[in-house]
C-alpha cells in the first residue's frame, strides 16, 4: 500500500490538485476528464430521495467515482467524516442520515470548495454538518470520535496512502466502519508515472 514518492513533491502535487477541483468548484459545468454533477450522480447509484434536500450548488461540483452510502447504512446520532469532502455532497447526505443528534465533519483542502459545502450546509439548515480546512494524512478530527469514516475518490490522490488509512483508524471508534469509494488499479504502477505530476491530475 506505500508508495513511492521519491520524484514527487507532494506540495507541488498539492498544489496541482488544489487548482483542479477549484475549477470543479468554480466552473462544474466546464467539462472534465471525469464526470460531474448529478448525472453522475445518477449513474453510481445515488437515490432521488438522497439528493432532494442537497442544494444544486453542491450536486453540480459532485466529482465522486462510486457511492459510499451503498456499502451500509449510516444511522440517526452517529458520527461520520468525510474525508475529502468536496461541493459537501456526501456530508449533507450523511448530515440527513444521521439526523440533528448525529454529527457529520467534512474535511477538505480546496478553499472554494469548502466554502460552497459551507454555505450548502448553511441553505439545507444541516447544522449538525461542519467543513474543516485539512488533509486526508492529518485529518483534524479528535482520535476515536468517528463511527464511520466515508470517501469518494479521494485516496487515490494521495500519494501516502498509508498515512490516509492510518488517520482514517485514528478517528474511528473501536468497532468504526470505513466506507470508501475509490479507483484501483490492478498492476504496479512505474515510479516514473509516481513522480509525474500531470498524471496524478489528469
Amino acid at each position: 500500500m506505500a508508495t513511492s514518492t521519491s520524484n514527487l513533491d507532494v506540495e507541488t502535487l498539492r498544489l496541482e490538485i488544489r487548482k483542479e477541483y477549484a475549477e470543479v468548484a468554480r466552473n462544474p459545468s466546464k467539462g472534465f476528464h471525469f464526470h460531474t454533477g448529478r448525472r453522475l450522480a445518477r449513474l453510481l447509484g445515488y437515490q432521488d430521495q438522497w439528493l432532494a434536500a442537497v442544494p444544486e450548488a453542491s450536486i453540480e461540483s459532485f466529482a465522486g467515482v462510486g457511492n459510499p452510502f451503498s456499502l451500509g447504512a449510516i444511522r440517526p446520532g452517529e458520527r461520520v467524516v468525510d474525508v475529502g469532502s468536496g461541493a459537501g455532497m456526501d456530508s449533507l447526505i450523511a448530515g440527513g442520515m444521521v439526523g440533528p443528534k448525529g454529527r457529520v465533519v467534512g474535511v477538505d483542502m480546496t478553499p472554494e470548495m469548502l466554502r460552497k459545502a459551507r454555505k450548502a450546509a448553511s441553505q439545507a439548515g444541516l447544522g449538525n454538518v461542519r467543513f474543516r480546512h485539512g488533509y486526508a494524512e492529518s485529518l483534524p478530527v479528535p482520535d476515536g470520535w468517528a463511527d464511520v469514516v466515508i470517501s469518494n475518490g479521494v485516496v487515490n490522490l494521495c500519494p501516502d496512502k498509508l498515512a490516509v488509512f492510518r488517520e482514517m483508524y485514528r478517528v474511528l471508534k473501536p468497532g468504526g466502519r470505513l466506507q470508501i469509494a475509490d479507483i484501483t488499479v490492478q498492476k504496479a504502477v512505474p515510479d516514473s508515472a509516481k513522480g509525474d505530476v500531470d498524471l496524478w491530475t489528469g
